[in-house]
């Protein structure tokens, strides 16, 4: 199964849990990287989330049938799929459906309390 971790980091920190994946060679997962809570929460809308909930594991799917089982509006589908696509959480392939290469998403969305 192909996991993309979804996770709150600064480059810095990023860099540093890649540059140790190395050092120990332990394989690191698919990663897509907000640097804020916000920025996370406000990307990943609950309707974004349910594209990339039923594309997980489905292979490409055309706008019209993942409209039809998110039970939207297809220009809505299409703008949030657009959406989605330019900022490389999904592709769209060469005959025009979307496809997320994954099977399931893990998200981390952790915070600490300020010093």
């Amino acid at each position: 199964m192909s996991t993309l971790m979804i996770e709150v980091a600064s480059e810095e920190e990023a860099l540093t849990q890649a540059i140790s994946s190395l050092e120990r060679e332990t394989p690191q997962p698919p990663r897509y990287l907000f640097t804020t809570q916000e920025d996370l929460l406000d990307t990943l809308t609950s309707h974004r989330f349910a594209i990339l909930k039923a594309l997980a594991g489905s292979g490409p799917l055309d706008a019209r049938e993942l409209a039809r089982r998110l039970e939207r509006d297809l220009s809505a589908v299409q703008a949030d799929a657009q959406y989605l696509i330019a900022i490389g959480l999904i592709d769209k392939t060469e005959r025009g459906s979307l496809h997320f290469p994954y099977d399931a998403i893990d998200i981390h969305l952790g915070w600490r309390a300020a010093a």
